[in-house]
């Protein structure tokens, strides 16, 4: 497959995988409010769940088509583009508050959700007994938002994927509610076999390994959602109330996205297998910009526009520095 072949690829691949997960996102929550289920529970599962569905199916499919590096490199790039890029390059244009109600406490368990990657991580396998308890953690972390949540609406991160009556662009009959759940839940597989299918060939082509694929442009693509929001909360002078967003992320992308793919990789009857690179480098960079954002958040302190200076140009060196391993590969 020539270059702009597979780049093409894995651009529309995005570009459907990103929409059809807005419109499962969009359908179910409209379909949730014609059944009258609970707001609460409508956020912490189809709301919750759907906006990480672009890393969930990704991965999910690069294990069982035998590219686990893309798949956890999608994990790994994803959250630390989430935190550096994500919240570093909208910090330039304006300081992020970080004091907002329950920010603390996700960043507490993004900063777990690190830590617990690379402890599953360490012997380069991830078993299903591992896979299973990362899918626990999350069960466990979605019960315990709901628990918090009960009579109290100030906390954003739960009010982020409650308030579903001011959720824009729902749509309203039936049959249109059933178009949207059925083009997501196509949509999504078909996205995430291009982007796959253009990964692996764009590895093979370059001559590197399928991480680096992941850990760059499937990463950044999956990241899309987390980035559009920030941006737009800024525009609004409410950044803060995006941070919710970018930590939940994070830590559904380990727990979640991370138990389900090795998961699916052990339905085929094999362990999920991590890249040795990753300990070179990226897992360590994931650690350490977790480390800075809990850090500053556990101070109180806003991402100043001097850190989020600091946060973009951390990524783009980092970048920089995977562009020349895979060369210089």
């Amino acid at each position: 497959m020539a270059a702009p072949a597979y780049i093409a690829l894995i651009l529309v691949g995005i570009i459907i995988l990103l929409f059809g997960g807005d419109l499962l996102v969009r359908g179910g929550a409209a379909l949730a409010k014609v059944w009258r289920l609970p707001p609460l529970l409508v956020g912490l599962t189809i709301i919750a769940f759907g906006t990480s569905a672009p890393e969930l199916v990704v991965s999910i499919q690069s294990a069982l088509t035998g590219a686990p590096g893309l798949a956890l490199g999608n994990i790994v790039g994803s959250n630390t583009a989430n935190f550096l890029l994500i919240l570093g390059l909208p910090a330039v244009f304006g300081a992020i508050a970080t004091t907002t109600p329950g920010v603390r406490r996700n960043a507490i368990f993004a900063l777990g959700a690190a830590v617990i990657l690379i402890a599953v991580s360490w012997d380069r396998l991830i078993s299903p007994v591992e896979s299973y308890v990362l899918f626990a953690l999350i069960i466990a972390y979605v019960l315990l938002l709901a628990f918090l949540a009960r009579g109290k609406t100030d906390d954003p991160s739960i009010a982020e994927l409650t308030d579903l009556e001011h959720m824009d662009g729902l749509p309203k009959s039936m049959p249109t509610i059933l178009g949207a759940l059925l083009i997501g839940l196509v949509g999504l597989p078909i996205g995430a076999h291009m982007i796959v299918t253009g990964g692996t060939a764009a590895a093979a082509d370059l001559g590197v390994d399928d991480a680096l694929i992941g850990l760059t442009a499937v990463a950044f693509g999956t990241s899309l959602p987390e980035l559009a929001t920030v941006v737009m909360a800024s525009v609004r002078r409410q950044a803060e109330l995006a941070i919710g967003n970018v930590l939940g992320s994070n830590i559904f992308n380990v727990f979640a996205v991370g138990g389900a793919t090795g998961m699916a990789a052990s339905a085929i009857g094999v362990d999920l297998p991590v890249p040795e690179s990753f300990f070179g480098l990226d897992l360590w960079v994931m650690l350490g910009a977790s480390i800075i954002i809990a850090g500053v958040i556990m101070a109180k302190q806003p991402i100043s526009r001097l850190l989020g200076g600091l946060l973009f140009a951390s990524y783009i060196g980092y970048i920089v520095i995977l562009a020349r391993s895979a060369v210089g590969g």
